[in-house]
């Protein structure tokens, strides 16, 4: 009780409750769909431009085997990956020549059937949670308070001002624990605002009961196998926002940083460069 009281009396009021449940959620939610997704493109471990694509097509991204070696290509340049990505050994030392390994996919064992339904149903979740957040953001003031970047902050020294500060791990103040930086307030806005959508509606593209339904989303990404590796793409891209986000959570004061996230509230450092949490 005195921890939270002291808490409460000293500390910065810093996530809002719609925040922290779309968090917490999302992080759920992320990495069923990430995991299942890769058991889908394991059945067809292949990305092509364009309308159609098959195992004859040219593919701009390539994960696959030799049968004795995996590789990844991406247009010319090849990596071999054995071991890790096209061929590896499950957890009975069996050999798996799929794109990734079973303990990065749902399920572990190869089912597309199973892992399609994963996908769609915790897709919805997903799109139905960033619906209610941007709504609830919008009426809360979310967006205009905290993530607003103001006239000020476009400055090219802010900026850069910012960046030497992320790079000296001086991710905020103790007058400034409620803030966004301009870093933090890119990052989120992109990802919100642009990589999410992007993730939703590229998969909704790739629907044929939606195509008929929105046929116009074909045309807007390109045909289907388009929006099937601009999905790829948007989910590698908040893979490494999710790993960085991580990383910086880690660099800073981990534990006042994830209790923030729990509680709302940030205990502030009596020391003026104190790390700051992204989260």
């Amino acid at each position: 009780m005195d921890a939270a009281r002291s808490l409460k009396q000293n500390g910065v009021k810093r996530h809002r409750l719609s925040t922290r449940i779309w968090h917490w959620s999302n992080a759920v939610f992320a990495t069923i769909l990430l995991m299942s997704g890769l058991m889908i493109f394991n059945a067809h471990p292949q990305l092509y431009w364009g309308a159609y694509g098959s195992r004859e097509d040219y593919a701009w991204l390539q994960i696959d085997d030799t049968r004795t070696t995996g590789f990844v290509r991406i247009g010319n340049a090849r990596v071999e990956t054995t071991g890790v990505l096209g061929l590896s050994l499950d957890a009975d030392d069996k050999l798996r020549r799929v794109a990734f390994p079973g303990w990065a996919t749902i399920p572990t064992h190869y089912d597309l059937a199973a892992a399609r339904r994963w996908h769609f149903a915790f897709a919805w979740l997903f799109a139905f949670g960033l619906t209610a957040f941007m709504l609830v953001s919008l009426f809360n003031g979310h967006i205009r308070k905290d993530l607003h970047v103001r006239q000020r902050e476009w400055s090219l020294s802010a900026l850069w001002s910012d960046i030497k500060n992320h790079a000296r791990l001086r991710f905020g103040d103790a007058h400034g624990a409620s803030n966004y930086n301009i870093i933090q307030k890119l990052s989120y806005i992109g990802v919100i605002f642009l990589l999410l959508p992007m993730l939703i509606l590229t998969g909704i593209t790739m629907s044929p009961a939606m195509n008929a339904a929105w046929p116009w989303l074909l045309d807007i990404f390109g045909g289907r196998q388009s929006a099937r590796s601009l999905h790829f793409i948007a989910a590698a891209l908040l893979s490494i926002f999710v790993g960085v986000h991580l990383v910086m959570v880690l660099l800073s004061r981990p534990i006042n940083g994830v209790r923030s996230m729990i509680t709302g509230w940030h205990m502030p450092s009596p020391k003026s460069d104190s790390a700051e949490s992204m989260s």
